[in-house]
């Protein structure tokens, strides 16, 4: 049974009061302020300072002065996006499911048969559709692992996402950039990407560059951050450019441990580019909060995703069992800190007035938390396109609809997980559909090996005027239906688990 609209009326009416309980409160302080000195007279305000010794007033207006230029100097600057943009691959990079199962037929001296139903069967569950993509290395038989094939992929990659952010902010130069972030976790070569970067744009001698690996799928939010400490203290109007990817063609698995053959199934190629800048000049986003939880203290979570050999000597990262469960603990502890710096005062009220009942029942009476509505909080939320249990338990989490989901499922089916530039291409999928509007507030979320979460929240200035991006030829056909799992499938995907937990604890 519905509310009545009375209820309806007086629960919005105090949400607004209890929300806005400090500027309430100011605007009657200010009343009473002006209402007592309404009595005194102008002539009597001015006749007192007549009085005050000219030694005073002017140290005064020194002091006043000096004060001002103190709280300028201290305090730390807005930091705004002004431009993104993403890899957008041809067609002729595409990976259907038919074209895996072909190349693996046609490679039984890599991978065995069992090993191939496996990958397959995980592949119709995953989430991905048919036009995600590989590099040009995996459609060899067998793949080209090489370090030129790697360079190649890695060239392709960034500087088509870098192009297409300086082509979109036509005011902005190569030679404009300060400072310049990359990251790609595993993949490194000498000279590392950073420099690879300043080679073909031609930047400044003078450029700062940082060059981040091993940090998995957050590296991207990861690089957020630190451009925003930069930027914080750096003289107005410095810029950051970051690039963010995942070079996939040295890393092909051609082992059969399934933990290990999982990376194989849901990475695909991709990569984004982001300028940031302390200047609200042609400003498209403000950033607002950055959280990162770390959690590699524990065992668990720190060989969640992990690389290594395995017994045959064959190098790739082993996924856990346990990763959607790791992400969800990761998730609890990010928003733990995340949460009172976003959520308004009502959603945080009633979470307070839970942990209260708790503990005054504690004994007595199981008392379930208030679990807050970030909806309150945010118009928008990105989740990391990890995978479609990634999802799911963060969606379960966080009590989201499907619709709040939406951008990350469509990203998972077109492009894949394309590790930490993902969180851009659901950025994209929203402006694409239109759904972006000024003053609307975002939140990225991340999830990276170590194990690490990162949060990080924007707020529109002004929504982009052509918003196609990597989505340009598609975005018509989005959103699309995902097939549902049937019991009979959710069976045999139960068992599959249990004998690669098996396998796993051996």
């Amino acid at each position: 049974m519905g509310s009545s609209p009375h209820v309806k009326f007086l629960m919005m009416v105090s949400r607004l009061v209890v929300d806005n309980f400090f500027g309430v409160f100011a605007v009657a302080v200010a009343a009473a302020v002006v209402g007592r000195a309404w009595l005194i007279r102008p002539e009597e305000i001015l006749d007192q300072m007549l009085t005050l010794p000219r030694v005073y007033v002017f140290l005064a207006v020194i002091l006043a002065a000096a004060l001002e230029k103190m709280r300028r100097m201290r305090r730390l600057r807005d930091v705004y996006l002004v431009e993104y943009g993403c890899f957008r691959p041809k067609p002729c990079y595409r990976t259907p499911f038919a074209t895996c199962l072909e190349h693996a037929h046609l490679m039984p001296y890599l991978v065995d048969e069992e090993s191939v139903a496996f990958a397959m069967r995980l592949l119709e569950r995953s989430g991905l559709g048919e036009e995600t993509c590989v590099p040009d290395a995996y459609h060899y038989m067998p793949p080209d692992r090489s370090l030129k094939a790697s360079r190649d992929e890695a060239e392709l990659v960034m500087f088509a996402a870098v192009d297409d952010v300086f082509a979109k902010t036509a005011v902005i130069k190569p030679a404009d950039i300060d400072v310049l972030i990359v990251n790609c976790s595993i993949f490194t070569p000498v000279p590392v990407f950073a420099d690879m970067v300043v080679n073909k744009y031609k930047l400044r001698s003078d450029v700062k560059i940082m060059n981040l690996s091993g940090m998995g799928c957050s590296a991207g939010l990861v690089s957020v951050g630190l451009a925003r400490k930069i930027l914080q203290v750096a003289p107005a109007g410095t810029r950051v450019l970051i690039v963010s990817t995942e070079i996939l063609s040295s890393q092909y698995y051609v082992g059969t441990e399934r933990a290990m053959l999982l990376p194989n199934c849901l990475f695909r190629m991709g990569a984004a580019a982001m300028i940031l800048s302390n200047s609200p000049s042609e400003a498209r986003f403000r950033l607002r909060r950055v959280v990162r939880t770390v959690t590699a203290a524990r065992d668990a979570d720190y060989r969640c995703v992990f690389q290594e050999e395995d017994d045959k000597g064959n190098t790739g990262i082993r996924l856990s069992k346990d990763l959607a469960t790791t992400a969800g603990y990761a998730l609890k502890n990010n928003i733990a800190a995340f949460g009172p710096l976003v959520l308004p005062a009502t959603e945080q009220l009633l979470v307070a007035l839970s942990l209260l009942k708790r503990r005054l029942l504690r004994g007595r009476a199981k008392v379930r938390l208030y679990r807050p509505d970030f909806r309150t909080a945010f118009e928008h939320i990105c989740i990391h396109a990890g995978g479609r249990g990634v999802i799911d338990e963060v969606q379960d989490g966080l009590g989201l609809s499907d619709d709040d989901v939406e951008a990350s499922r469509m990203t998972l089916h077109r492009f894949g997980n394309t590790s930490s530039s993902s969180v851009l291409y659901e950025l994209a999928y929203l402006e694409a559909k239109g759904r972006m509007k000024k003053d609307d507030r975002v939140w990225m979320i991340s999830f990276g090996a170590g194990f690490d979460c990162n949060s990080v929240s924007w707020e529109c200035v002004k929504p982009a005027g052509d918003a196609d991006g990597p989505w340009a030829e598609c975005i018509a056909r989005y959103p699309v239906q995902l097939p549902e799992i049937d019991k009979d499938i959710r069976t045999t995907l139960a068992s599959t688990v249990k004998v690669w937990g098996d396998e796993f604890r051996r």
